[in-house]
């Protein structure tokens, strides 16, 4: 076996000068370092051998009068093996290669130990070469100490190859000159036994040759495999660090306003619960005055600019031990314990308003103030605060700029008015007055359509359409909660049988749940019971949470599984600003989760978004679920998220909700076959 043989049977053996730059080199050189550690260990170990025989031969040939030669030859002995010493204790920078030193030291690394390993087998030939003059010292092993010579001879090589198990080259330009020495001088011994032992001798070398060769082979595989398992490790470990960054930060958006830093709503509702069980509650909602002029006269970035700066006021008047949320577009929330602090309500407020009146760099003093609503009693819940609190806020408002309000009797007896909508809902489930409309998802074409989503609607008629929410909040308090359930799943039902019967058998119909709904009733056994019943495939079917439902997982998980394991999806709706982790995607048995519309409107005209909206696809990616982006208003947007490879879209740029008798009218006439 020739060394060209083992450059092409060794997978990754670099040829010497193979820079390490190019990503296929950079484990060879690793190899080679490896190879280099182990040349230099394993030539410090043989060389105090080498030393001790070729002493003993010395003092053999000073026995036969001989001894003259032996100090010139163990001289020249002593000579390489003090070079091949010095090369292994010499510096290389090649041994701090690491397969994340950068591309130019890499290769720099790279030539260094090429380098080394060629002056080492370089020295190694040369100690070779002097042994290869030990017959002189025996008249060419035809004197009486000639076994004496032949076995230091074949022990010496015989350990050379098995030290040098890393790097073939070096015990094979040792052993080759001494051995083909021996070789020579019993075939010009002209006997046959000679003649025969000098062939022993050659097969020997062959034999050492390939033993030296097949123990590289083996050294280098197991070199690459240690690289490899170190690489896979750094990586997982780099993997697992950028996981649990993007946790962290995933978290902190769950609970923080992005652009002020402030709680959100999900992060002060949970933060607040416990400052309410610790002590007495103050509550405080804000509302900003003349925010709406300020982003259509000064722009949006001006805007946002005013909400950073209101949100430094607040932190800064802030009692100790306080809570201060943005809610929501220029609406902010503070909670306070007066009685801790002995700051009272009214002085707090004064104080908010003072700062917030304050000049705003950009236009002129007075343009932006704030309306305050607050709730100071005891409440048996923090929505009912919120919901107080709220009342006061608008009665504030009614009555101009930079004031206050604190919700009393008169605020309440309002509340309680608007309450009455709780009363009228009972009627409309009965007399079917509210309505499911069905607003449609489209796979990445904008074309295909893949899926349609349940949207509950009402038209009191007194208070006109009532949003979702209001809906939901209204059906919660009367003790509905299950009947506007069973209502919206009839509709869905129905929806499901309309899209058989065209053919659209894969489009799957998705209804809301809420988190109330999910924890407080068997939504479970109510849906598989429907379906059942209608002969309906649960395929179609998909429920949609929120993030929300993740606070409570204890009262919903089961609930959750029993729908999973009957082949009904669970879609996680508006992903991102809530609070769930990477840990409850699974707990929730989410198959599918919806980019909140908030990170899509404008995804074109922002960095930011961009980067969440990748980072979100990524994760559905590496969890195996499917990812929908909601609020998709533009063209630009929809063109960003294609580009992206966003699966599945929704938006009112690519269809509105729409009466079932509009689908089947316009939209399901433009599929003529399931998606």
């Amino acid at each position: 076996m020739t060394l060209h043989d083992l450059e092409g049977r060794a997978p990754g053996l670099a040829a010497p000068g193979a820079t390490s730059d190019d990503p296929d080199r950079r484990p060879q050189a690793l190899v080679r370092r490896d190879q280099l550690e182990a040349v230099r260990r394993s030539v410090l170990t043989a060389i105090p051998v080498n030393m001790l025989l070729g002493l003993a031969s010395v003092l053999v040939a000073f026995q036969a009068g001989n001894g003259r030669a032996g100090l010139i030859w163990y001289a020249a002995s002593t000579g390489a093996n003090l070079l091949r010493i010095g090369l292994c204790r010499t510096a290389c920078p090649g041994l701090a290669l690491t397969a994340a030193m950068p591309p130019d030291m890499a290769a720099e690394a790279a030539r260094s130990l090429d380098g080394h390993l060629r002056a080492c087998t370089l020295a190694a030939l040369l100690s070779g070469l002097v042994w290869a003059f030990q017959p002189l010292l025996c008249a060419g092993y035809t004197s009486a100490q000639t076994l004496f010579y032949l076995t230091i001879t074949c022990g010496i090589t015989a350990g050379a190859v098995t030290h040098g198990t890393a790097y073939a080259r070096i015990p094979v330009c040792f052993i080759l000159l001494p051995l083909l020495s021996v070789a020579y001088c019993l075939f010009a011994a002209d006997g046959f036994d000679q003649s025969c032992l000098a062939l022993c001798v050659l097969l020997y070398l062959a034999a050492l040759s390939r033993s030296a060769f097949q123990s590289e082979a083996g050294f280098r595989e197991a070199s690459r495999l240690k690289n490899e398992a170190t690489a896979l490790a750094r990586s997982r470990a780099d993997a697992q660090a950028s996981a649990n960054a993007l946790i962290e930060e995933m978290r902190w958006r769950a609970t923080h306003d992005d652009l002020t830093g402030l709680l959100n709503r999900a992060g002060f509702i949970q933060q607040a619960e416990a400052h309410r069980n610790a002590g007495t509650a103050c509550l405080l909602l804000l509302d900003l005055d003349g925010f709406k002029s300020v982003n259509d006269v000064y722009g949006h970035q001006t805007g946002d600019r005013v909400l950073v700066e209101v949100a430094r006021r607040l932190r800064t008047t802030l009692p100790p031990g306080g809570l201060a949320a943005r809610l929501g577009g220029d609406e902010f929330a503070v909670l306070y314990d007066p009685s801790a602090t002995g700051v009272t309500y009214a002085a707090l407020a004064a104080g908010l308003i003072a700062a917030i009146a304050q000049p705003f760099d950009g236009f002129d003093e007075g343009r932006v103030g704030v309306s305050i609503g607050i709730h100071a009693e005891p409440e048996p819940s923090l929505m009912e605060m919120l919901s107080c609190a709220d009342e006061a806020l608008y009665a504030s408002k009614a009555v101009g700029r930079n004031r206050f309000r604190l919700f009393d009797a008169g605020l309440r007896s309002c509340l309680e008015m608007r309450r009455d909508l709780e009363r009228d809902l009972s009627h409309a489930l009965v007399e079917n007055a509210l309505e499911v409309w069905f607003q449609p998802i489209y796979a990445l074409d904008a074309r295909t359509l893949v899926g349609l989503e349940a949207l509950v609607r009402w038209h009191h008629p007194r208070l006109g359409w009532i949003s979702p929410p209001d809906l939901i909040a209204a059906a919660t308090t009367a003790g509905l909660t299950e009947s506007l359930l069973r209502f919206i799943l009839d509709r869905v039902c129905r929806m499901m049988q309309i899209l058989r019967a065209r053919g659209l058998g894969t489009v799957r119909v998705a209804m809301n749940v809420s988190p109330r709904e999910m924890a407080q009733i068997p939504v479970d056994e109510i849906v598989i019971e429907r379906l059942v019943t209608l002969g309906l495939p649960a395929e179609m079917l998909e429920i949609e949470i929120t993030e929300e439902t993740a606070l409570d997982l204890g009262a919903v998980q089961g609930k959750l599984q029993a729908i999973s394991r009957a082949g009904i999806r669970v879609a996680l709706d508006d992903f991102g600003i809530g609070y769930s982790s990477l840990s409850s995607l699974r707990q929730l048995r989410a198959d599918r989760i919806k980019i909140d519309r908030n990170f899509v409107t404008g995804l074109s005209a922002s960095d930011d978004k961009r980067g969440l909206v990748l980072a979100v696809l990524g994760l559905g990616t590496l969890l195996g679920l499917e990812v929908v982006a909601e609020g998709v208003e533009t063209q630009e947007d929809l063109q960003m998220l294609q580009s992206m490879g966003c699966p599945f879209l929704q938006g009112y740029h690519l269809g509105r909700p729409s009466p079932v008798q509009d689908l089947e009218a316009v939209l399901f006439a433009q599929q003529p076959q399931a998606a």
